[in-house]
């Protein structure tokens, strides 16, 4: 199943950072049925946490949802309540995404980490979809009503790999790195045909946002440099990890 394959890329990217500094306490956003949780304490030895919009979907023995409306509220716990702060598949439902990513920021303990999960808008077959049709991949016309926000009708927020890793930047953690849950075997003959001028092209723009415009920073230029890599061109998922800085002493 899909979702089972993004709880892998993101148990396999808490994995490297656990085994620098153990997770203790693990908040799930939009925790749905509380798969995610429960694999991460099987792993990791997490005390489980969940949150969601609501509590009919949770399974998870012992553990109850907090409720909240991020889009309308702020997530209900305390500064530095938790090691690890995950979302999968949550940001592209969220119309206020950059006061989330400052919430989890703020949850989070010095040195913890969040691992966030969106929809791949980067990919080749995303990004020729956008060229025909005018809606990236798994974004399309939305209904004015009737909609359910947990289903891809709720898919309000088109956000790329650079977008999310500037909010997460611009909220406090010191970096961003990303991954992908799976390659889509479909983009790979189109990587092959448009590879030249996608070097070509990108390399043109490149030169004109650093020398023309002057929008590249030694901060959001790895972000920059990540769009056009072979996992953004054809990855499904993007995978998005980053870590608060320690406190200082």
């Amino acid at each position: 199943m899909s979702t089972e394959r993004i709880y892998e890329a993101t148990l396999r990217e808490a994995a490297v950072l656990h085994r620098a500094r153990p997770f203790r306490d693990h908040l799930d956003i939009g925790a749905g049925s509380g798969r995610l949780l429960k694999l991460a304490c099987e792993r990791f030895g997490t005390a489980p946490r969940a949150c969601d919009y609501t509590d009919k979907f949770l399974q998870l023995d012992g553990v109850k949802t907090d409720v909240a409306d991020l889009n309308r509220q702020p997530l209900p716990y305390a500064d530095g309540s938790f090691d690890l702060v995950t979302a999968t598949e949550v940001f592209e439902h969220l119309e206020r995404d950059r006061d989330v990513a400052r919430e989890i920021f703020r949850v989070l303990r010095p040195g913890g980490a969040c691992i966030l999960s969106t929809p791949n808008i980067l990919n080749l077959n995303s990004r020729l979809r956008f060229l025909w049709f005018g809606f990236w991949r798994l974004f399309g016309p939305l209904p004015m009503e009737g909609a359910k926000i947990h289903t891809t009708g709720g898919h309000i927020n088109p956000v790329s790999s650079f977008y999310l890793g500037h909010m997460l930047l611009d909220a406090g953690f010191g970096s961003a790195t990303f991954s992908v849950d799976k390659y889509q075997r479909s983009a790979m003959p189109k990587l092959v045909l448009l590879w030249p001028l996608i070097k070509i092209f990108g390399a043109l723009a490149w030169r004109a946002e650093a020398h023309k415009y002057k929008t590249l920073d030694p901060r959001n230029a790895p972000l920059v440099r990540a769009m056009n890599t072979v996992p953004m061109l054809l990855g499904r998922t993007v995978i998005v990890t980053a870590v608060k800085p320690p406190a200082r002493a």
